[in-house]
């Protein structure tokens, strides 16, 4: 189905501030676009809750693992919308291991594409890495209570953190938030959500190490069928075109 990546732009969309209204403007499509599309719209003041999950992490070949919990909840009552960030700092055993030898080139276009861009580029041995995005939209009659924010708020100074695997930085921009982690000479990961779209993006060069990059988006739709009333109105506008001849 082709509504999922219309959903998934509409979801980013709603994260971001007025700036960024302009990438959405609408344009004219040709018919031939028209004919392929599928899916349904969202008439606005339907969504009453909107959630955003971010993770990413870094584990080396000693068991070190640093990395960052990005989460953000909108809903009606949601006076600004505010980032928290929990970060991840977990202990392995034995010394860190030496920098990799492997050389990875290229891709300096992929920090600048639009809507959702995957990346993993490794040049060593025995590594594995994730990049995943899911959706989750929902029908209900009122708004999920919100939960309690757990981490710091996110304001214009990166929040930090280091270990043996490397070090994890998550700061605001471009309207958004980055979530970007040096691997101490093994590589480097990020993850972005903003300017219109997700970028998840993992870069190995040394060896047995284990990466993954998570956006989870979740969508509750007022769960309002609309009333006999409202299609005898429809009814009554369809009627209307008959006299023009349509």
């Amino acid at each position: 189905m082709k509504a999922i990546p219309l959903l998934a732009a509409t979801c980013l969309a709603a994260c971001l501030p007025a700036q960024a209204e302009s990438l959405f403007r609408p344009i004219e499509l040709k018919d031939q676009e028209l004919a392929q599309l599928r899916g349904k719209y969202v008439m606005p003041g339907r969504v009453i809750s909107f959630g955003i999950v971010m993770s990413s992490t870094w584990k080396n070949a000693v068991g070190d693992n640093i990395g960052a919990r990005v989460s953000m909840q909108i809903q009606e009552s949601t006076l600004k919308p505010q980032f928290y960030v929990s970060t991840i700092d977990e202990k392995g055993s034995g010394a860190a291991p030496a920098a990799g030898t492997g050389s990875v080139s290229g891709g300096a276009g992929l920090n600048q594409t639009q809507g959702v861009t995957q990346s993993v580029r490794a040049a060593g041995d025995y590594n594995t890495a994730s990049n995943h995005v899911s959706i989750d939209v929902k029908e209900a009659d009122q708004a999920p209570p919100l939960a309690a924010p757990q981490g710091t708020p996110l304001e214009a100074a990166p929040v930090v953190a280091s270990n043996g695997a490397g070090s994890v930085s998550v700061s605001p921009g471009k309207g958004g938030v980055q979530m970007a982690i040096n691997a101490n000479g093994q590589g480097v990961a990020m993850q972005q959500l903003a300017a219109g779209g997700l970028l998840q993006a993992a870069q190995m060069v040394g060896g047995n190490n284990a990466v993954s990059n998570l956006a989870q988006l979740s969508v509750v739709l007022k769960n309002n069928m609309p009333s006999t009333g409202a299609l005898d109105c429809n009814l009554d506008q369809l009627k209307g075109l008959r006299t023009m001849g349509m």
